[in-house]
């Protein structure tokens, strides 16, 4: 029967993706746009699903178009955020079939360590630890730091669970020295869990320093996203100090953002110790309701980790002060079904992480530190081999240097010549445009020439259209007379017009020496920084730190356009 429903999921989802093919295009406005552009849109439409399904489908079918298989596996990441419980493990399953076909180790590993978060999310440990080992299996074959550390943090969420504290500490500890320059949600995750494990172990104090320093850490990073959790933990942690009343407060705060989140299994705990904490103060009948939220997230969602069980206890305690012996034996066959499936996950996660993790965690450094003590037999002649490419690698950066030198030197001695700039250069041409009336060439001409004395070139964002619609004009017949008469394409035109324009000035005028390459980009209105300094370096065949250092050295301070003898 459970076969059979698979079927028909996998049927349906095969009928959706086939009538995709068929009837879904990538609109023409999208059909040039690169896969970040795609990706920031999907961000943004996360509150229009109708919207955001354009971008998601285009950025899959343009990798799959493309067969590129590192988007096309992001492109089901990104399905496997957005879209609902029921679906991610059908986008997972097509991830990790996707993957399999670009047969790259590391791309194989990171689907399956994605359908393993899936399964963990949805609280089903066993499925998720499955998953993760399949992923260690193929990422412990890659150099690929960051998988390899998403890896060591999901398996120290495992030993969290199964209550291998000190562990998961360890695991932790080396993900938050890892991520802490490498990305920013893992390295608050990571601080997170390490101050969860600190509480379990009974380190009340350094389990608060940690939430504390979660919190200042988001602030410096401008990253928000964490703190409901560090305050959600600092909450258990007050209950685990006694500071009861406090404990209830910080949660009652936390949780309207993991509810928001869907994160049942913090919403559960968070329940249960505001219960504990009425429970404490006495308080039962204000407790009972949270316990009784606990038990029905439980039973909704198949969910149980140890220290829920307690949950039940306390009920059972309460029904029997109560003398209310129908409630109290519901909850007795509630706890014995909990511990009877506590028994057999815990079993089964306990047995494979030390089988299948930890004991090939300890024969791969075996094997890594074998590997090592056999290099150590070729290390004077890497050594000596790496002495010598350095010594050629510095003797060619010098002989190109000292050549570059000479070429720039040139170029600039070549450019003083020329007291005129080219800004006004126009092509010698003995015919016009065949396609154009003679009379609109040279209407255009003499808006080019105004347009050009008047420096409006220096205006950011000139295009071609933009242009041509001040001209009266129409794109395509503007682009054709520039390059008739100018010799250049729009693009080329309008930078070196800039170039020569920026060259005269600071020939002119000595502050203008003293600026960036940002500075100067904006005073001629380029878009940003590395265009100017590339289309400078075209025109002029030198960087322009070098021709500003020469303006220095030779102690030019006042170059005059060439004088008019009229």
């Amino acid at each position: 029967m459970i076969k059979k429903h698979l079927f028909v999921i996998f049927l349906c989802f095969g009928n959706m993706v086939s009538a995709q093919k068929s009837t879904f295009k990538i609109p023409d406005t999208l059909l040039q746009k690169d896969y970040d552009y795609l990706f920031e849109r999907v961000e943004q439409l996360e509150n229009d699903s109708t919207e955001q399904s354009m971008y998601l489908k285009s950025f899959l079918l343009k990798a799959k178009a493309e067969r590129n298989f590192e988007e096309i596996i992001n492109g089901y990441k990104n399905y496997l955020y957005y879209s609902s419980d029921k679906l991610k493990l059908v986008y997972a399953d097509s991830m990790i079939y996707s993957a399999k076909q670009s047969k790259e180790n590391s791309l194989i590993g990171s689907a399956y360590l994605s359908k393993g978060i899936v399964y963990y999310g949805l609280k089903k440990h066993q499925q998720a630890l499955d998953n993760y080992l399949i992923a260690n299996e193929f990422i412990s074959k890659t150099n690929d730091q960051y998988l390899i550390y998403k890896i060591k943090y999901n398996i120290g969420h495992i030993k969290y669970y199964l209550g291998f504290y000190n562990e998961a500490i360890s695991l932790f500890r080396e993900c938050i020295a890892y991520f802490e320059n490498e990305d920013a949600r893992g390295y608050l995750n990571s601080i997170h869990s390490l101050g969860l494990c600190y509480n379990r172990n009974g380190n009340y104090g350094l389990c608060s320093d940690t939430n504390s320093k979660g919190l200042a850490e988001g602030k410096r990073l401008g990253n928000s996203e964490m703190e409901s959790y560090f305050i959600h933990s600092e909450g258990i942690n007050q209950y685990a100090k006694k500071n009861y009343r406090e404990a209830i407060k910080q949660i009652n705060y936390s949780l309207p953002d993991i509810k928001k989140n869907k994160d049942f299994a913090n919403e559960a705990v968070g329940y249960f110790y505001i219960g504990k904490s009425y429970w404490q103060l006495n308080e039962n009948e204000i407790a009972l309701p949270y316990f009784e939220k606990v038990a029905q997230i439980i039973e909704t969602k198949n969910y149980i980790r140890p220290d829920l069980r307690e949950n039940y206890e306390l009920m059972i305690s309460y029904y029997k002060s109560k003398d209310n012996l129908k409630s109290q034996l519901y909850y007795i066959r509630k706890l014995l079904k909990v511990d009877s499936v506590l028994s057999i996950r815990y079993q089964y996660l306990s047995e494979r992480i030390h089988k299948e993790y930890d004991t090939k965690k300890l024969l791969l450094e075996k094997k890594n530190i074998e590997t090592l003590l056999n290099r150590r037999k070729y290390n004077d002649l890497i050594l000596g081999f790496v002495i010598v490419s350095l010594f050629v690698s510095l003797l060619y950066l010098y002989y190109r240097n000292r050549r570059n030198k000479r070429i720039y030197k040139h170029k600039f001695d070549e450019l003083m010549k020329n007291s005129k700039t080219s800004k006004n250069e126009v092509k010698h041409v003995t015919s016009g445009i065949t396609d154009i009336n003679e009379e609109t060439v040279k209407s255009l001409l003499k808006q080019l020439e105004k347009f050009e004395k008047e420096n409006k070139f220096l205006e950011k964002d000139i295009t071609s259209v933009k242009l041509a619609a001040t001209f009266d004009s129409n794109a395509k017949y503007l682009s054709k007379i520039i390059y008739h008469y100018r010799g250049k394409k729009f693009v080329n035109y309008i930078n070196d017009l800039k170039v020569d324009y920026l060259i005269s000035l600071m020939k002119k005028d000595k502050a203008l020496r003293n600026y960036t390459n940002k500075a100067l980009a904006e005073e001629v209105g380029f878009s940003s920084t590395q265009k100017f300094a590339n289309v400078f370096f075209a025109r002029t065949g030198m960087p322009t730190s070098y021709f500003i250092e020469e303006l220095k050295k030779e102690g030019i301070t006042n170059f005059s356009e060439e004088k008019n003898v009229n």
